[in-house]
């Protein structure tokens, strides 16, 4: 018997730790102990986007009922996989819960990806699993940092990318919603490297504004309630925060001076929005990194890009060092609490929440 986390998928504040029964290990399968994961924002995507995107097919559920992905490490418990030993260490995307199983396939010294039939329609960028012992990202000190970050910061990376390519739209200034989310902070940092004259403008609520303006990322940071404030200039705006009456603020605010108007993630529970009326100007275009990630790859070449991801990642946790306190709490009753705590909005920013199953 093992633990696992179902959320009400239709009420993502309902959720509870209940038992699962593991089959017997199938030919060719590894069972994957889960040891840590982080509780983020991002996690909060993945639920609200798990039908548009199929995040719930991951991991299957009773009817009704969604496990959420995470990002973390696991360890094999058992293996019936020639190529893969117990004990082995790994990072990838996880269950909220304690055990699962894969079949390993395209097996190399530093990764390989999980063939399970349910798991295919679903990007490769998911299914594939670091091995740790063979892996250059992986920091035995910075585990906690990779968890928190490393998924996001790279979705971050990819953003700055896309609009490098465009040439920004012809833009100066780059907008963000929910400035404190840690995909933000990613996109910030690699645009002040790689982008230097674009100026980087944070959109906050009131509770997080110290909080962002603490990171030095942002050239300046503005409160959701003051978009009167923001610089006429011709600009670009990617929203984190899913608040389609927020989106539209800021489209009527800026006018004929918005170039591109980007959707990547959720933060706002709830604040979505009927379809209805779209806001004046660009018409907002939904982000999806692994498209993104292909794009990179054919102009970098994969180890231009690993390299390139590797040298921003580096420099992000120098520029980030000290900004999150964070806090390691046990059990899988501690991940519910978290992410309930996500979704209602209450999560400290300055926090990164590392469980240990």
């Amino acid at each position: 018997m093992s633990k696992i986390v179902h959320v009400d998928r239709t009420n993502l504040a309902e959720a509870v730790l209940t038992d699962q029964e593991l089959p017997p290990l199938a030919d060719g399968a590894v069972r994957l102990a889960v040891q840590s994961f982080a509780v983020t924002a991002n996690n909060v995507t993945y639920a609200l986007a798990g039908d548009s995107f199929n995040y719930w097919k991951f991991f299957p559920a009773p009817d009704g009922k969604g496990v959420v992905p995470m990002w973390g490490h696991a360890v094999v418990a058992q293996s019936n996989h020639a190529e893969i030993a117990p004990g082995e260490r790994v990072h990838g995307y996880l269950p909220m819960g304690a055990a699962f199983d894969v079949r390993p396939t395209n097996v190399s010294a530093s990764q390989f990806v999980d063939a399970t039939a349910h798991r295919q329609p679903m990007s490769p960028v998911y299914n594939t699993y670091s091995r740790l012992a063979a892996d250059p990202e992986h920091d035995p000190a910075r585990e906690a940092e990779r968890m928190l970050f490393g998924g996001l910061f790279k979705t971050g990376f990819l953003i700055e990318a896309m609009f490098r390519r465009e040439n920004w739209h012809g833009a100066e200034a780059l907008i963000v919603t929910s400035a404190s989310s840690k995909t933000a902070l990613g996109l910030a940092s690699v645009t002040r490297a790689n982008s230097p004259a674009i100026r980087r403008i944070g959109l906050t609520s009131p509770r997080n504004l110290a909080f962002v303006q603490s990171t030095g990322l942002y050239d300046s940071v503005i409160a959701y309630e003051a978009l009167a404030g923001l610089p006429r200039v011709s600009s670009v705006v990617v929203d984190f925060a899913g608040d389609s009456a927020l989106l539209a603020n800021i489209h009527r605010a800026m006018g004929d001076h918005l170039a591109y108007s980007c959707l990547v993630g959720m933060t706002h529970v709830g604040a979505a929005g009927a379809a209805g009326e779209p806001p004046p100007g660009p018409a907002p275009i939904l982000f999806f990194a692994p498209n993104h990630a292909t794009a990179s790859i054919r102009e970098l070449g994969a180890k231009g890009f690993a390299e390139s991801v590797a040298q921003r990642w580096r420099a992000f946790l120098t520029e980030t060092d000290g900004v999150l306190r964070i806090d390691e709490r046990p059990g899988l009753a501690a991940a519910r609490d978290a992410f309930v705590a996500t979704v209602r909005g209450e999560a400290d920013p300055a926090v990164g929440i590392i469980i240990r199953p």
